[in-house]
């Protein structure tokens, strides 16, 4: 467990060397390390028909890489 910004003790847990959960970033939902990019969002854009083109041009700092953890992670968590 890390701190908190208020000192209380927080779980942070990183899934993959790609998926991080920790409750101060954006409300603890699994999101791309180092980003606040949430996994749900690349599902999300992927389903409307996004291509990972699309994504990468839209979210600079994710890799292609990072879209494919995302897909696993989901696929070992249904």
């Amino acid at each position: 467990m890390q701190s908190g910004p208020l000192g209380h003790k927080e779980e942070y847990r990183m899934v993959t060397n790609r998926i991080e959960i920790n409750p101060a970033v954006m409300l603890g939902k699994p999101v791309i390390r180092g980003t606040r990019i949430p996994v749900e969002l690349i599902l999300r854009k992927l389903s409307e028909g996004a291509t990972e083109a699309d994504l990468l041009d839209a979210y600079p700092r994710l890799t292609p890489e990072d879209i494919r953890a995302a897909l696993a992670y989901i696929a070992g968590n249904q």
